[in-house]
Parts: C-alpha cells; sequence; structure tokens
C-alpha cells in the first residue's frame, strides 16, 4: 500500500519526535498511522480545544509504546502545539515513552503496561450505556499485546454485556519485541478467537485508508455484540530498513544522520 501526502506529513511528525526524544518506539508508532487518522479525521466525535468534553468518543491507545503515532495525530488536530513534539521524552516535556491520562490534553488512559486498555475500555463503554450517553470507546491493541489474559478477560465481559458501543482494533503488524508473534505466541485463527467471545469481528488492510473508514464508518458489525477489527499492518512502515526488523522495536540512541536517514526515506517512499 502506498503513502498518500498525509501519510508522509504524520510519519515525520513522529520522526520530529524521535529527533527530539533522541529514542522512542519507531516501528510500533508506524503501524498505527492509518488507524489513528481514519479514527480522528473520519470516526471520532471530539473537542480539541474541550478535551473533557463529556459526550465525547474515546480512544484508548492500549499498546501504549506506539504513543509517538497518537502525539502527531493529537498534535496534528490541535491538542497541543506542534512544537511539543520537539520535547519528547525531555525533563520537563508532557510526551513521555508512554502516554499519560490527566498529563496531555486527549490522551483518555495512562498506557504501556501492556493488558490494560481493554479492560479501562470496558468500564467506559458501561459507563456511557449507564448514562444514556451515545459515546462509542475505541480500543487499540497490539497483536503481541493480547497474549496478555487480561485482554481476553475483558473480551467475555464486553461480549457478556453485548457492548456494541465498544470497538477494539488490532494492530496486527505480526511482530513483536522479539521477534514475529507466530513464532513467540500464535494467535491464529484470530478471527475465529473474537467471535468465539462474542464480538462481531472483520479484518481489514490497516494501512488503505479507504478500506479502514468504510468499516470504522459502519460501525456497529452487529446490534448488541462488540465490535473487533483485525487491521494488517507492517511494523515500521514507511521507513524501509525499519519494515517487519524487531530491532526497530526501540532504539536508545537516535542521531542525527539517522533521523536524515528516515525523513530521506519516507520522501522517497515506494510500497
Amino acid at each position: 500500500m502506498s503513502l498518500d501526502e498525509r501519510a508522509i506529513y504524520l510519519r515525520k511528525l513522529v520522526v520530529r519526535g524521535l529527533a527530539g526524544g533522541g529514542r522512542g518506539h519507531l516501528g510500533p508508532a508506524m503501524s498505527l498511522i492509518e488507524i489513528l487518522r481514519v479514527l480522528y479525521d473520519d470516526v471520532l466525535r471530539y473537542q480539541p480545544q474541550n478535551p473533557a468534553w463529556k459526550s465525547r468518543d474515546r480512544c484508548i491507545l492500549s499498546k501504549g509504546h506506539g504513543c509517538l503515532g497518537l502525539y502527531a495525530v493529537l498534535a496534528d488536530k490541535g491538542y497541543f502545539p506542534l512544537e511539543v513534539m520537539d520535547t519528547f521524552c525531555k525533563r520537563d516535556s508532557i510526551l513521555g515513552g508512554h502516554p499519560e491520562a490527566g498529563k496531555i490534553p486527549g490522551v483518555e488512559a495512562s498506557t504501556g503496561s501492556l493488558g490494560h486498555g481493554m479492560s479501562i475500555g470496558v468500564g467506559m463503554a458501561l459507563a456511557a450505556r449507564m448514562e444514556k450517553r451515545d459515546s462509542r470507546i475505541f480500543v487499540i491493541v497490539g497483536d503481541g499485546e493480547i497474549n496478555e489474559g487480561s485482554v481476553w478477560e475483558a473480551a467475555l465481559s464486553a461480549g457478556k454485556h453485548g457492548l456494541d458501543n465498544y470497538t477494539v482494533l488490532v494492530d496486527c503488524n505480526k511482530m513483536q519485541a522479539s521477534g514475529p508473534t507466530k513464532d513467540i505466541q500464535d494467535l491464529e485463527p484470530l478471527l475465529d478467537k473474537w467471535r468465539s467471545f462474542g464480538f462481531a469481528a472483520t479484518e481489514v488492510d490497516g494501512h488503505d485508508v479507504c478500506a479502514l473508514r468504510s468499516t470504522l464508518t459502519s460501525l456497529p458489525l452487529s446490534v448488541r455484540k462488540p465490535n473487533a477489527v483485525i487491521c494488517h499492518t507492517i511494523k515500521g512502515k514507511g521507513i524501509p530498513s525499519a519494515e517487519n526488523n524487531p530491532d526497530w522495536h526501540h532504539k536508545a540512541k537516535i542521531g542525527p544522520e539517522e533521523i536524515s536517514n528516515m525523513i530521506n526515506a519516507l520522501d522517497n517512499y515506494h510500497a
């Protein structure tokens, strides 16, 4: 899947954050960009100048290590100035290596300890139902993250309560910190797993903006069932040297030359 001008722009914001902090999770952020882009461009109801607006939809990035992707989109939408990206991981910055609710405008939950976002989201979805709000809850998890048992406890609860205002998006890049998910903990048949937990489930190319938009604007997939959308992605998408490369899950020391190479790769990207 090729990358359009907006896809390149958002990825450059991620690189801007990496340059500011000299470190970060490149691979997990790059696979998320189109998922977040479509959510914030076409799906979610929100007010950047009033982040606590009660009737808003909620988006929880459970795979908090992919936070640079979320930060890029929140900055683009005006939750905070673009210049804040330059402060990523600096001592006095609001932007840390994992997202923090109450500190960063637009962040709904403090995540990064994997496996917690779905349970938080179930609580939010139940609260919306009890308060008779039409807020929708979206939770983005990683395919490596769903090795966590707490994910499936939350899934059982969402299925039991028929939370059709609740959607789980799996960033299925088939790669986790130390290697391919199929070698570490094979997840297949993943679509059937979600369905067996009471979800209406489908799958989509997670870098195809049109396909994502069509799917996510058609929710719920079924009445009285939570939704699961498996988004097939490429870890490190947009930086050929990082694509499908677990060495780029996280880098602790990123220098000016590497940043320059990333920008050049994005400027000359071919799928």
